[in-house]
């Protein structure tokens, strides 16, 4: 097995996991796995309740990533001020675009998901689906947000608003 170069990650640092996105890394740990001594990240989603052993070699492989520099937050709060840019391919292709967007952990594209499939009050309701990928999206963001910034997530989620908001007036 080839090692590859190991990521610098350290305990205590925000990380975002393309799949779960905004986790904090509580420690790393050394476990034998089928025979094998492998050292492993341990990463706590205080969220969704949930901890993640990600082997270290493998790290940045799979996209785990530190979190996005405050200019890239930044971008991304301005991608969402832009116009809806909304394909015309059947919805199941669309939905399935949108799912890759946001699992990919790119906070770029999970901006446009939220820009996308974002309603105002007086534009048509969602369908569930949509409203279930809206909402995933919105979260990652939100976290992600929170996280570089230091906050709390519901000051993200206002300042996410916010910025929403102000694109439909």
């Amino acid at each position: 097995m080839t090692k590859n170069k190991k990521p610098e990650f350290h305990p205590d640092e925000f990380v975002v996991y393309p799949a779960h996105g905004v986790g904090r890394i509580i420690s790393i740990e050394e476990q034998e796995i089928a025979g094998m001594r492998l050292e492993l990240f341990v990463i706590s989603f205080e969220k969704d309740k949930m901890t993640l052993r990600v082997p270290t070699h493998k790290a940045t492989e799979i996209g785990m990533r530190g979190l996005s520099s405050p200019d890239v937050v930044t971008k991304a709060l301005d991608t969402l001020k832009g116009k809806a840019r909304v394909k015309r391919a059947m919805w199941s292709r669309r939905a399935q675009e949108y799912e890759q967007k946001i699992n990919s952990g790119d906070l770029m594209a999970i901006a446009e998901v939220v820009r996308d499939l974002h309603r105002t009050d007086d534009q048509r309701e969602q369908s569930y689906s949509e409203r279930q990928l809206y909402e995933a999206a919105l979260e990652r963001l939100t976290r992600e947000v929170a996280a570089v910034a230091g906050t709390d997530e519901a000051g993200a989620q206002k300042k996410v608003g916010d910025v929403l908001i102000s694109r439909a007036a």
